[in-house]
């Protein structure tokens, strides 16, 4: 196996594996931000209660992958400035998301999450790569088991149209 045959910790990354976790860890910089932000809009509180697990979750994932790649002499991404905290009622209602555009971008972000680190578990020839994708592929399909959950309980899921019968006459 050349190379490949020793230490996992010490084979060299390939240069997809480079490109998907740091382009991951640009991603998970800017989602920080983002979910800082929506706590600042939620006015739910389990809604705000998921942000805040959803920002120390990336934050966890954000540390392992700079450790990685810093362990392999990859520059890291600029990280965005720290999102202040304020108060809901602070930002003019016009210009405030509201509770289901919030729930509805993190539903989006993870089902995001999930293609990436499928595709970066797919890529990797690194084990250690791809356990640690598949340990946040994980995460991240609990976390949208929460939110579906959430969604429904909280009447902000938005349903497309339902496929009771076929009409009559078609054949398939």
């Amino acid at each position: 196996m050349g190379i490949l045959s020793g230490n996992q910790y010490e084979e060299p990354m390939h240069y997809g594996e480079v490109f998907s976790l740091w382009t991951y860890l640009t991603g998970l910089k800017g989602a920080i931000s983002s979910y800082q932000t929506y706590m600042n809009h939620a006015g739910d509180a389990d809604l705000f209660k998921l942000l805040e697990d959803m920002v120390d979750g990336a934050r966890r994932e954000e540390m392992e992958i700079e450790q990685v790649l810093k362990e392999n002499g990859v520059g890291l991404p600029p990280s965005p400035p720290e999102r202040p905290y304020s108060h809901p009622e602070d930002i003019p209602i016009g210009a405030r998301f509201n509770d289901p555009e919030i729930s509805a971008m993190i539903a989006k972000d993870i089902a995001t999450g999930l293609v990436s680190c499928s595709q970066i578990i797919g890529e990797s020839t690194r084990e250690d790569i791809a356990m640690l994708f598949g340990q946040y592929h994980t995460n991240k399909a609990q976390a949208g088991a929460k939110v579906l959950r959430m969604n429904k309980e909280k009447g902000w899921l938005v349903l497309p149209p339902l496929h009771m019968n076929a009409p009559q006459g078609v054949t398939v």
